[in-house]
């Protein structure tokens, strides 16, 4: 193959072809590394990189140059290593994660430009104007030294900027300067490199929940207002115990919808120590679940794990009690998570295709008007992907309805209708798809209605608003009762030309200009006196200053 120019290389990049892509798409060997299969799917494979390991240790440099098309400076290009005084820039580190992408045929993501961690107290002590300055500055100086440089593609601009509940996190940051910090960044990146990618980045938003809507919604009043918003990062720092987030590839697809491309930029799956056999099966099918839902994304640009190897992963320093995150071992030996990873790049038939064993019949525990707890004997699974979950079904003839998923062997299903007969089933699921028999049926018949003393309010608070449109958060929801209740429904009304484009917290439906919002499966149930809430944002006729009136609990 001709060698190409970097202008080329560049251009290529930006049309979402790496450059370390650039080889002929066939299939690849059964036994090539992970870059090698991860170009021939058009997609970018990569390792965070430490620049003490990449001076001091010939396995870490082989093995990150063998096996990754992208690295990302894992603290080299931070703030506080780059500018640690106020003008005083240094690029030591930098330069040396980009020259080794450089002489690897790698892609350097650059990361991170605004942060409210290892920034240096000298910025997070200024006013808003000095700040603002400072800020703009500090991404002219670092994103320009690298703007012609075709290794380095593209940048974390901003980074955690929502707290858990979808909120905006109370940083230096966002009380000096408000929500605009995070526009002036992107404005400032882009005049800095007119061609690289420019990325908003975030952890806990691999699934659909509170912040990962925030985030949506974020992205998509950027894009609106013309800032220029390229991609979402999902960090994706997974911990087995917790359960896979199911949802990620159709979290994907909607960011993908906004027109923006979407990568997952910090991937690491931690367990529990002592390491097991059985952690390490788990492990292997939560990394294989992340690869294969960003195979099926076509705006998904590919992984970034953070680091590859467990001998200098930040989790053990973090995570009291838990580590073995990465890929390789401490000795730099190959994890099953290796293997998992590099068979779904890989692509071909799935290896496993033995499903698990059939669950054991489902126990109704408690049973309300609206909701139902279950539990069941767990299944097996000998395929070697690992059991990933249970789902739990209606029976229903023909057309049987999937009421529900789990990753233990129990749930609590809401949204179920009172005076109504359940006959309920479950199979489990493993890391390849497969599904197991049908267990035996349990049936269960919901109470006519919540216990006497019941009752609700819901009250809704704007958070923000502008020419178009505005974000009500939090609204709310209130038991007023004396005793506990298991679900609430609340209704208000949109003024007329206002639409409703996004929520989180709760399942919402619109009738006109009706809102009904009912609880999710995670905050229905409420003792006397407790609270909960839910939020949703709207566009609005340009000039128009009403909002929503009338929330109304039951």
């Amino acid at each position: 193959m001709s060698v190409l120019s970097s202008a080329l290389v560049r251009v290529l990049t930006l049309l979402g072809v790496a450059a370390a892509f650039l080889l002929p798409t066939t299939a690849a060997d059964a036994s090539a590394p992970l870059r090698t299969h991860a170009a021939a799917k058009g997609k970018f494979i990569g390792t965070a990189l430490a620049t003490s390991q990449l001076a001091n240790e010939a396995s870490y440099r082989t093995i990150a140059a063998q096996e990754f098309s992208q690295v990302t400076a894992e603290n080299a290009m931070k703030w506080e290593s780059t500018e640690p005084n106020p003008g005083q820039f240094t690029f030591s580190g930098a330069d040396q994660i980009v020259n080794f992408a450089t002489q690897n045929n790698q892609q350097v993501h650059g990361h991170t430009l605004v942060w409210h961690q290892q920034t240096p107290g000298w910025v997070q002590s200024l006013g808003a104007t000095q700040m603002r300055s400072a800020m703009q500055s500090h991404i002219a100086q670092v994103v320009g030294r690298y703007a012609s440089n075709a290794t380095v593609t593209s940048w974390d601009v901003v980074n955690e900027v929502f707290d858990e509940n979808g909120g905006w996190r109370s940083s230096f940051w966002y009380n000096t300067l408000g929500q605009s910090f995070v526009a002036d960044a992107f404005r400032a990146a882009r005049a800095a490199d007119p061609d690289a990618k420019l990325c908003i980045n975030d952890y806990n938003v691999e699934g659909i929940n509170a912040k990962s809507t925030a985030m949506y919604n974020l992205v998509s009043s950027l894009r609106q207002q013309g800032v220029p918003v390229d991609c979402v990062g999902f960090q994706s720092h997974l911990s087995i115990q917790y359960g896979f987030p199911n949802d990620m590839q159709q979290n994907m697809e909607r960011f993908a919808a906004l027109g923006v491309q979407v990568r997952v930029t910090e991937l690491d799956v931690r367990m529990q120590m002592p390491r097991s056999s059985s952690k390490d099966t788990t492990q292997a099918t939560y990394y294989r679940n992340v690869v294969n839902a960003c195979l099926a994304v076509t705006a998904c640009a590919g992984v970034t794990i953070w680091g590859f190897t467990d001998k200098y992963s930040w989790v053990p320093d973090t995570f009291s009690g838990e580590g073995a995150a990465l890929i390789y071992d401490e000795n730099y030996q190959q994890k099953p998570s290796y293997t998992a990873v590099h068979d779904a790049l890989a692509g071909g038939t799935p290896t496993d295709t033995t499903p698990p064993s059939t669950p054991g019949t489902p126990t109704a525990g408690t049973v309300t008007s609206n909701s139902a707890a279950l539990t069941w004997t767990a299944s097996t699974d000998t395929g070697g992907s690992g059991l990933a979950g249970y789902n739990v079904y209606r029976e229903q003839g023909a057309t049987d309805t999937l009421l529900g998923q789990s990753t233990g062997a129990s749930i609590t299903l809401t949204g179920l209708s009172p005076s109504t007969q359940y006959q309920v089933y479950v199979r489990a699921r493993d890391g390849a798809g497969n599904l197991s028999a049908n267990s035996a049926l349990a049936t269960f018949t919901t109470e006519s209605g919540p216990g006497g003393g019941g009752g609700c309010t819901a009250a809704g608070t704007v958070q923000t608003q502008w020419g178009g449109g505005y974000v009500v958060q939090p609204v709310t929801v209130t038991n007023t009762g004396t005793s506990a209740i298991t679900g609430w429904t609340v209704t208000f009304t949109l003024p007329a030309g206002h639409t409703l484009v996004g929520s989180w917290n709760a399942g919402v439906t619109v009738s006109g200009q009706t809102v009904t919002a009912k609880n999710a499966n995670y905050n229905g149930n409420l003792g006397p006196n407790a609270t909960t809430s839910f939020g949703f944002q709207v566009a609005r006729p340009s000039g128009d200053t009403q909002t929503p009136s009338g929330y109304t609990c039951a």
